[in-house]
């Protein structure tokens, strides 16, 4: 996996394809390497030129343990981007990784074509500052579930009913959670602190990138509501929401995500501001 020295720090990222660029922006406390399950083959396949990396404060992209911002992040994602000589181009962010998106498209609107913003949010309400602060109480308590508890939490917090009432493949999730653990460490710690601000829905009015926002209906992390909130504060975007998947839409459900991407990409999904289901 290559490494550029951007922004101050050193970001480890994968290049993948050829013709029109998109990046992909991965959530808190997840690596970049996710991507590569399916939205990355898929993309590929598509005729695009596909960069993942791993965000600051996941290995082995500098950790910066003495804390970071969400602006840090956008600097990082902009100027990998130049780094590479991409141009303007398709950005994609998942959870924290759309909240980066959302960000940049409205400080650095030239260099986006579009936007895609999956399981997003535009506040930070007070479930979801509860859910912040009893992580960081976690982490800094020191303790450590036992691996198969924390793949029980894992699985509840992101996978659909649909997926949990199935016996085989909640099992084989369980398996792969427990023996592929989220990364842990002072950066990830940093990550937590990442709330969205008050008045940011407000901000992104004045975001004119056309930009696309896919809710997943059954994700209790940032529930779709969040999300449609974004896609109602932004004049240029369109909403989609697709059933039967939690947090990790991108992995429980890939080939309905990858068909709305690439839907959207090639111009045939909704092209105005819109709410539309996908079951």
């Amino acid at each position: 996996m290559p490494s550029a020295r951007v922004n101050g720090i050193t970001i480890h990222y994968d290049d993948q394809g050829h013709g029109d660029p998109v990046v992909l922006v991965m959530g808190q406390g997840a690596s970049g390497r996710a991507w590569h399950l399916h939205q990355v083959p898929a993309l590929v396949a598509a005729g695009h030129r596909v960069v993942t990396f791993d965000n600051r404060g996941i290995p082995p992209s500098d950790e910066c343990p003495d804390g970071f911002t969400v602006d840090d992040l956008v600097a990082d994602t902009t100027a990998l981007a130049e780094h590479l000589g991409l141009g303007p181009c398709r950005y994609v962010g998942v959870s924290m990784g759309a909240y980066v998106v959302q960000e940049l498209m409205l400080a650095r609107p030239e260099l986006v074509v579009q936007g895609v913003l999956m399981a997003t949010r535009g506040r930070t309400d007070a479930l979801r500052a509860a859910l912040a602060t009893a992580e960081c109480a976690l982490y800094d308590s020191g303790l450590r579930l036992p691996a198969t508890y924390a793949a029980w939490v894992r699985a509840v917090q992101n996978l659909s009913p649909a997926t949990l009432d199935d016996e085989q493949r909640v099992q084989d999730w369980l398996e792969l959670f427990e023996f592929s653990p989220e990364p842990a460490g002072p950066g990830v710690r940093a990550q937590l602190d990442l709330l969205v601000p008050d008045g940011r829905l407000k901000a992104y009015a004045a975001i004119r990138t056309p930009c696309l926002v896919i809710g997943f209906a059954d994700d209790v992390v940032l529930p779709p509501h969040l999300g449609r909130e974004v896609a109602d504060a932004i004049p240029s975007a369109s909403y989609r929401e697709i059933e039967d998947c939690g947090h990790y839409g991108y992995l429980e459900r890939p080939d309905a995500v990858n068909r709305v991407l690439l839907e959207y990409f090639r111009g045939r999904s909704a092209s105005a501001p819109g709410e539309i289901k996908l079951g």
